[in-house]
């Protein structure tokens, strides 16, 4: 497994486009990052958060992606050739220099809404935002940020559908391989998307 992690500073293509996995928060985008890991892509990652209930096989998340709003970009000049995972909400702050590929996850907004509402449960935690806001600022969220992404020159974007991937994965999967141009084990992606853990149904 060490073998799809890697540290920024090794096999540097800072020439080739940056693979960005992007979406809201529950939408898919740990499952996505682990589907292009088993294909080969060496992915950005520094496994501070470990495997949980919740993502069982992992977040795949780069604490350094949290600050980039503070202008903690330079670890971006490592990333060429390589995936990171980056949530919608810091698209933004993603510099021009650089050009990215975005596999933007989609699910159901009452699927994530569920699927948070019992990764809080499993951390004791309650949320006391009221959800019908939530929802409305979640939708208002992706009414902004879909046709910002078309007006970036720098960036190109695919939408996968988190519900179509687990139901049938190998049309997205052949989606995701052609959008990056990247040779990739189609065997290995598939064995990732599993039934099992689709467990926010509405």
């Amino acid at each position: 497994m060490n073998r799809i992690f890697t540290s920024i500073g090794k096999r540097s293509k800072s020439r080739e486009p940056i693979i960005v996995v992007s979406g809201l928060p529950r939408s898919g985008t740990s499952m996505m990052m682990k589907i292009l890991a088993e294909g080969g892509l060496p992915v950005v990652s520094d496994r501070q958060r470990s495997p949980d209930m919740d993502n069982p096989n992992g977040y795949f998340e780069l604490e350094r992606v949290k600050y980039m709003s503070a202008g903690n970009v330079a670890w971006l000049a490592d990333a060429g050739g390589k995936a990171v995972k980056i949530i919608s909400a810091l698209l933004e702050f993603l510099p021009s220099n650089y050009v990215y590929r975005v596999i933007f996850m989609e699910r159901e907004i009452q699927e994530i809404m569920e699927s948070q509402r019992k990764m809080l449960e499993h951390r004791n935690e309650t949320s006391r935002v009221d959800e019908a806001h939530i929802e409305e600022q979640l939708r208002k969220h992706l009414g902004l940020v879909k046709p910002w992404l078309a007006r970036q020159p720098n960036m190109e974007a695919l939408y996968i559908s988190y519900n179509a991937l687990l139901s049938n994965p190998e049309p997205s999967c052949r989606r995701v391989m052609e959008f990056i141009r990247l040779p990739l084990d189609l065997e290995g992606m598939l064995s990732v998307p599993d039934g099992n853990l689709y467990r926010s149904h509405m």
